[in-house]
């Protein structure tokens, strides 16, 4: 590997790491926000909107962006975004103002919608110079970003550090991080349409991947997965505080768990998936998200509840990038399909926050989790539409070699 792209992958552990690192920050110091916003679950859960409205916009216009004008400026905006999102929720929870915070997680979500498409391609052509697999490490770096945040909140909730201060220190931190990776990230990957095509419209390839039936089945995946992930990301310390009467230090503790549980999952996944491919390691993960669920709404022990998030974070810790990664090798024209299945995806933040939000100032929160328990026991049933490998080996055999390979696996020849 040659000085510059590793120069680059570097970069892209630090665009993964940023917004892990700032969204716990914002995750584990909700319950503080809340008591000074003075807001019920409901009414957090409307401000929580901000943040899925936001993603939804940004991953809407996030492929056709890249398709535009590469990965790299899409990058830089949407890492812009997100720090001046948290800059943002800081000064609300300082005025204090819901609509403020609400409006900074709404740059926040739209940074980071807006930045998935871009970041995930550049990995991949990363992964196709070095011929070394980087999706999962990559994803691994926001968990792990997560798990630094995480600890870090639990710290300043512990010891009473005024949230504004704390936010305000992660923007600046973040900012400082941003301005060293965008160096070593180069122009012009991803770009596929200039002026004139824009000007002409009409992406036929991109239209037609919204009739690829296992295509849509992976964004299945993809949300179900994206929903058991951002439910712990949106409601967990207040799910631990609320549901399980844990002090708000011990509720952060457990999230940070969660996120360890991730970052586990992501950096050891390479590994399982080498060895026992990608169906049965999306189906064990929905298995295990499953049963940490369960144990979590279910059991009355608060010491049951926080292990089992640790079977809850390991379970949601692959869904995502397999599921981008087997999009990608579905078919021809992978920008369209991984912009796709992350739009679907992102389907889980916009309706899971406010969904969960009010069900439980109805029921609680351990019961409306139950509605992320019955989408995560989907997932183990739609876990052969991740089988995308065997398809893309086909497509690049000689037409004898693919003949045999149909003939041995008892595949109509068309």
């Amino acid at each position: 590997m040659d000085l510059a792209t590793r120069r680059r992958r570097t970069a892209l552990f630090l665009f993964f790491l940023m917004p892990g690192l700032s969204i716990s920050s914002w995750v584990t110091r909700t319950p503080d926000i809340r008591d000074q916003l003075g807001a019920s679950t409901a009414q957090m859960g409307v401000v929580l909107f901000g943040l899925s409205i936001g993603s939804m916009l940004g991953i809407l216009g996030s492929g056709a962006l890249v398709a535009r004008f590469g990965t790299r400026p899409v990058m830089a905006a949407g890492t812009v975004l997100v720090i001046l999102g948290t800059a943002a929720i800081a000064g609300g929870s300082l005025a204090p103002s819901a609509p403020a915070v609400m409006a900074g997680l709404f740059l926040f979500g739209a940074g980071m919608g807006g930045s998935e498409v871009a970041v995930n391609i550049e990995g991949a052509e990363v992964e196709r110079i070095t011929g070394r697999p980087v999706l999962p490490t990559l994803h691994g770096f926001f968990s792990l970003g997560t798990v630094v945040g995480a600890l870090l909140g639990i710290l300043c909730t512990a010891v009473g550090f005024p949230v504004h201060w704390h936010l305000g220190v992660i923007a600046v931190v973040t900012a400082v991080m941003f301005v060293r990776a965008l160096r070593a990230i180069p122009h012009g990957v991803g770009r596929t349409r200039d002026d004139e095509q824009a000007r002409d419209g009409g992406e036929p390839e991109s239209t037609a991947v919204w009739r690829d039936r296992r295509l849509l089945l992976i964004g299945g995946i993809v949300l179900t997965m994206a929903l058991a992930e951002g439910a712990a990301n949106d409601w967990l310390p207040l799910l631990m505080v609320d549901g399980h009467d844990m002090d708000p230090a011990l509720g952060s503790a457990v999230y940070a768990g969660f996120a360890a549980a991730m970052a586990v999952g992501r950096f050891g996944g390479g590994f399982f998936i080498d060895r026992f491919g990608r169906v049965p390691v999306v189906r064990a993960s929905a298995i295990s998200a499953a049963l940490g669920l369960s144990v979590v709404i279910f059991a009355d022990s608060p010491l049951l509840a926080g292990a089992a998030v640790l079977l809850w974070g390991l379970g949601a810790s692959l869904g995502f990038p397999l599921a981008l990664s087997a999009a990608g090798d579905s078919g021809p024209n992978s920008a369209a399909r991984v912009s796709l299945v992350a739009m679907i995806g992102y389907v889980a933040f916009l309706v899971g926050p406010p969904g969960l939000g009010f069900l439980g100032d109805h029921y609680g929160l351990r019961a409306a989790m139950t509605v992320v328990l019955v989408c995560v026991a989907v997932a183990v049933f739609l876990a052969p539409a991740a089988d995308t490998q065997r398809a893309t080996l086909r497509r690049s055999l000689p037409d004898q070699q693919r003949a045999s390979m149909d003939e041995s696996c008892g595949t109509p020849r068309h």
